[in-house]
C-alpha cells in the first residue's frame, strides 16, 4: 500500500538525515492517520484515498509557494515547492494537455454533452474520467472550450 511505502521512505530519510523529506513525510503520514480515524469508524485508506490526500497537500504547497513568491519571499517559496516535489513522488503522472483533451472529449461524447448549459454534468463526467490526474481548473477550461464549440 501507498501509506506503507511512505512509512518505509520516512525510515530511509531518517537514516539519511534528510530533514526536509522527513518533515514532509511525517506531515503526510499524519494526514493519512487523521483521515483514517475521521468519521464514525476507523478504516484503512485505499491507495486512491491516500493519493487524493497527497494531491491536496501538494496543491496546498503550490498555493503557498505562489503566495510567498508574490510577497517577495523567494526562499520560502522554494521550500514549499521542494515539499511539493517530495509529495509528487507518490502521485500518478499528471496528464499532458493532449491526453487531458482526449479524455474530456471521450467523456463529453459518452455523455452526449454539447451545450454550455450542460457544464455541470459534463464536468462531473470529465472529472470522473480524468480520475485525479489533472487539476480541476485545467479540466474546467477544456470542458468549457469544448462545450462552447472550441
Amino acid at each position: 500500500m501507498l501509506a506503507e511505502q511512505i512509512q518505509s521512505d520516512l525510515t530511509a530519510a531518517m537514516k539519511a538525515q534528510d530533514k526536509l523529506t522527513v518533515s514532509v513525510l511525517r506531515l503526510a503520514l499524519a494526514a493519512v492517520k487523521e483521515a483514517r480515524v475521521s468519521g464514525t469508524d476507523v478504516h484503512d485508506l485505499t491507495d486512491a484515498e491516500v493519493e487524493a490526500l497527497l494531491a491536496k497537500e501538494a496543491k496546498r504547497r503550490e498555493e503557498a509557494a505562489a503566495a510567498f513568491a508574490e510577497g517577495g519571499r523567494e526562499e520560502s517559496a522554494a521550500k514549499e515547492l521542494a515539499e511539493r516535489d517530495i509529495l509528487a513522488r507518490y502521485l500518478p503522472e499528471p496528464l499532458s494537455a493532449d491526453d487531458l483533451a482526449a479524455l474530456v472529449d471521450e467523456a463529453l461524447a459518452e455523455g452526449g454533452f454539447d451545450s454550455p448549459a450542460q457544464m455541470g454534468l459534463a464536468m462531473k463526467a470529465a472529472v470522473a474520467k480524468v480520475d485525479g490526474r489533472a487539476d480541476g481548473k485545467a479540466i474546467s477550461a477544456v470542458v468549457k472550450a469544448r462545450l462552447a464549440g472550441g
